[in-house]
């Protein structure tokens, strides 16, 4: 439910910001409707990736310090607090409201950062190594119900609001095409991404901690058995000696900054982060951004043709149906084959599916922008969601919390999470500015001109064909127990110790 409301509070702001330049934007006489401006727009759409960046390496870290459980609440609490004060403003005047929604989407993302690694780490250090990827991947498929849960909550909100309070086409009474009461629509559908979180608060408190941060960095081993028979429902007994052999041993006690680290996991963590950051750009620029690209082969009308509310309608049915039909099952084919065909051939699979069809958009634009080709356009469209989610989405997501020793695990998914949102912001910002026309005339008002839709597609395609490069630093975990992918299991010469159990057998007394 983390990841549900995660999704829901990152992309709903996509659904609003048209309505947004309406109401606080619109100038008397303009031929097209009021839309905010490139700075404003940039800020809107792109704060939260900020704070979310922040989060992931901050709560990373202090995950790693004060224990996974300790840290789930906090940021639970903070985005609970955040959702219902992104619908509240300072004022009525648009700098006021700007700034107030700016102000609490980077701290909502702050908390949202924290949701990544804590839930990839506790996912990975509860589960067995036969299902750990299905496990780490059906967290993550949550992503895909919050998408499709904004839209569907954009579309009841709007469409209420439309059958009660009806209003012309902007074309025909520009002033009278946005009705008083479209205040509120935008502020119900930010607000209630309050309602899942807080409906998970009480489940988060009553889950104990995981047995391998008690065991392996807390060190108590009796806390760590105790622990994990109230989630087996087993008996088990501690083995102390085990924990202090480990506690003892100088080659599994090396830090992040450390040559032993860089000898064993550099490259990995290489991996992780490139990946993870190439993958966001194009993921985040096509989600945030989406509604300019129907609009701009015409599937979503003319913004003149529409009152305010009808635009929302229009835009949410449009996203809802992407989602519902590439993006959700997308995630679950991951969770499906995650386990039988493994992440390195989903990651690869993934990119290069991505590439085709970005390219196969991108080159023949002309063609797709004609009314008889538009479906065309938005199947294939939908099918580099589709291989983003059964891909590199997934993966990216699962591999850091495979492949990291326990007492950095949360520190470096944090930082991998972190490389892809610095990917999601160059994507909110740049193809916000990318994808207006070449022609002055005919850009978005206040905006430079830019490289057209085309071309922006064809930059989309370029990274992911890097994405596919860099997938071949990161290892295959598929049937391997954390310890042997960390390996915590070797002395400084890659020799297995005896004191650390062998390569396959995981979770046996306490759960090392």
């Amino acid at each position: 439910m983390g990841f549900f409301t995660d999704a829901y509070d990152l992309f709903c702001i996509s659904l609003v910001t048209k309505l947004l330049g309406r109401i606080y934007y619109h100038h008397e006489g303009a031929g097209k409707p009021g839309t905010l401006p490139p700075n404003v727009s940039a800020a809107v759409n792109g704060v939260a990736f900020c704070g979310t960046l922040a989060g992931q390496l901050f709560f990373g870290w202090l995950g790693d310090k004060l224990g996974r459980k300790k840290v789930y609440g906090m940021t639970l609490m903070l985005m609970v607090i955040c959702s219902i004060a992104s619908g509240l403003s300072f004022g009525n005047q648009p700098k006021g409201v700007m700034a107030t929604l700016c102000f609490f989407r980077f701290w909502l993302g702050f908390g949202i950062g924290g949701d990544y690694p804590l839930s990839a780490t506790i996912m990975s250090e509860y589960a067995n190594k036969k299902t750990r990827g299905a496990f780490i991947a059906a967290v993550f498929a949550m992503q895909g119900f919050g998408i499709m849960a904004g839209g569907m909550v954009a579309i009841i909100v709007s469409a209420s609001f439309k059958a009660g309070y009806p209003a012309p086409a902007y074309q025909d009474n520009a002033s009278a095409s946005t009705v008083p009461e479209a205040d509120y629509v935008w502020r119900i559908i930010l607000m209630f991404g309050a309602l899942p979180a807080a409906l998970t608060y009480y489940w988060r408190m009553k889950m104990p901690e995981t047995a391998r941060y008690t065991a392996l960095v807390a060190k108590n081993a009796k806390q760590a058995a105790s622990d994990m028979s109230k989630v087996l429902q087993v008996e088990l007994e501690a083995e102390p000696e085990k924990i202090e052999g480990l506690a003892q041993e100088k080659e599994n006690s090396f830090g992040l900054f450390t040559k032993e680290f860089l000898r064993r996991h550099g490259l990995h963590l290489l991996g992780t982060t490139s990946t993870w950051f190439l993958l966001d750009i194009a993921f985040y620029s096509q989600n945030l951004f989406q509604k300019d690209i129907f609009t701009a082969i015409g599937w979503i009308p003319a913004a003149k043709t529409m009152n305010a509310i009808e635009e929302v309608y229009r835009i949410a049915r449009a996203q809802t149906l992407i989602a519902l039909c590439s993006t959700v099952p997308g995630y679950w084919f991951t969770v499906v084959f995650i386990d039988k065909i493994g992440r390195f051939a989903i990651q690869l699979m993934g990119f290069f599916f991505m590439t085709v069809f970005m390219f196969a958009l991108a080159i023949p634009y002309k063609h797709w922008t004609h009314r008889e080709n538009r479906i065309g356009f938005v199947i294939m469209y939908s099918l580099t969601f589709f291989f983003a989610n059964f891909g590199p989405n997934a993966t990216t997501f699962v591999v850091p919390a495979e492949i990291f020793p326990a007492r950095l695990r949360s520190t470096c998914h944090g930082i991998s999470a972190a490389a892809g949102k610095a990917g999601a912001i160059i994507g909110a910002f740049g193809f916000l500015y990318a994808a207006q026309p070449t022609d002055p005339n005919k850009t978005d008002a206040g905006y430079p001109p830019g490289i057209g839709v085309r071309n922006a597609l064809i930059v989309l395609g370029c990274v992911n064909f890097l994405g596919m490069l860099f997938t071949f630093l990161v290892p295959e975990s598929k049937g391997k127990s954390l310890e042997e992918m960390s390996r915590e299991n070797e002395d400084e010469n890659g020799t297995e110790s005896e004191m650390r159990p062998q390569g396959g057998c995981e979770m046996r007394t306490v759960p090392i």
